[in-house]
């Protein structure tokens, strides 16, 4: 019972264990008991568990592994170039929720050209800031989270950047920007990522889909949170940011939400999906 927690547990225990990848993936995680109506607790919330039996983490870690490496084949490898500076990351996901990347681009350039600077965002009204990232969506509660975001950046280091953020302990970092709302474990994943080049696998709700289909998570995750959690042990050391970009892309190219298309699929042989259909 004592490894299932330490797996599956609270979420001070699995968030602490991100960082432990190459120590917990050399470990055979095993439950040798039917569990009926099972709850744990997992990431603050209840997950229940039916007939969880003889379930292997390293399975799923070799699984996984070869789900990369056949990506990597069929896709290639993205370069790792660096990206925007982290506090531009932060707003540009932050704009980039329930929206399209089209629309997330265009309210960014739109902000930026209104507001040149981030001080000009965190002082202007917050109705003309809502009205420059309209086409974004949600923009009324964008804007307030933005300017309430920059507030506390300038209260807590004096200056209006991010660059700490790259210095810190991703653990503290995850455990410090998730207290501000607006900012999840997928956004601050995304800017530790591709920001600061930590080793960490982003999952928002495209590659929660993907992770679920192919049955890299089991047993099924019902939220992006719970499968950002599991994967990270799961994941290769070195291959987050490849492999997130590359799920993205499958997913939009051939493992499309609507009508996937699986007879031209490269992962046939490793899909519960394409097995479930078979």
């Amino acid at each position: 019972m004592l490894d299932f927690f330490h797996v599956f547990g609270h979420e001070d225990v699995s968030l602490v264990g991100v960082f432990a990848r190459q120590r917990r993936r050399s470990i055979m995680y095993k439950l040798y008991r039917k569990y009926d109506n099972f709850l744990s607790l997992c990431g603050g919330r209840y997950l229940k568990l039916k007939h969880y039996e003889h379930f292997s983490m390293n399975h799923l870690a070799q699984k996984t592994s070869q789900v990369v490496t056949i990506l990597d084949r069929t896709i290639g490898t993205p370069p790792h170039d660096p990206h925007l500076p982290p506090l531009e990351n932060l707003m540009l996901t932050l704009l980039s929720q329930n929206t399209n990347d089209v629309n997330r681009d265009k309210a960014y350039q739109s902000l930026r050209q209104q507001f040149p600077t981030w001080k000009e965002v965190m002082d202007a009204e917050t109705q003309d800031v809502a009205e420059a990232i309209r086409i974004a969506g949600l923009a009324n509660q964008k804007s307030q989270r933005m300017q309430d975001i920059l507030r506390w950046i300038h209260r807590q280091y004096g200056v209006l950047n991010l660059d700490a953020l790259c210095r810190m302990d991703p653990q503290e970092a995850i455990n410090t920007f998730c207290r501000l709302k607006g900012i999840g474990i997928k956004t601050i994943s995304v800017v530790l990522a591709f920001s600061c080049g930590v080793d960490i696998f982003p999952v928002d709700t495209h590659v929660h889909r993907l992770c679920n289909r192919i049955g890299l998570v089991k047993p099924a995750t019902k939220s992006a949170e719970q499968t950002f959690e599991r994967m990270q042990i799961l994941v290769p050391e070195g291959q987050s940011f490849s492999f997130h970009l590359q799920l993205i892309h499958h997913g939009r190219t051939i493992c499309r939400a609507r009508k996937p298309l699986c007879d031209v699929c490269p992962l046939q042989l490793l899909c519960d999906y394409y097995k479930e259909l078979s």
